[in-house]
């Protein structure tokens, strides 16, 4: 586990000191076009929902499937339950594809 945190470590130093490098001037280098910062970081955002999404949804699904098995006679309320929360979590993904939209515009 040490290895592993040490590694981690080393490896983001190098992520959060490599831009210092990259970022020097050149010669007589002609000016790229701004980077929009906007989208970038909505994309980023949008792909960390529905990862968080995939896996809550995931989870409830696994949850139910064991609640099932365990009592089927609540097959109902379960099954309602299950649903509610799929809908809950699947609204946060939404949102957040609505946001990229918006922002990126």
């Amino acid at each position: 586990m040490t290895k592993y945190v040490w590694s981690l470590l080393a490896v983001l130093a190098a992520v959060m000191l490599a831009p210092a490098a990259f970022a020097a001037q050149g010669g007589g280098a002609v000016a790229a076009a701004p980077v929009n910062w906007v989208a970038l970081a909505s994309g980023f955002g949008f792909a960390i929902a529905v990862a968080g999404c995939a896996y809550g949804q995931g989870r409830a699904t696994q949850g139910a499937c064991e609640g099932l098995a365990r009592n089927p006679g609540a097959a109902a309320a379960i099954r309602f339950a299950l649903i509610l929360g799929l809908v809950f979590i699947e609204s946060l993904s939404l949102y957040m594809f609505a946001i990229l939209f918006l922002k990126v515009k």
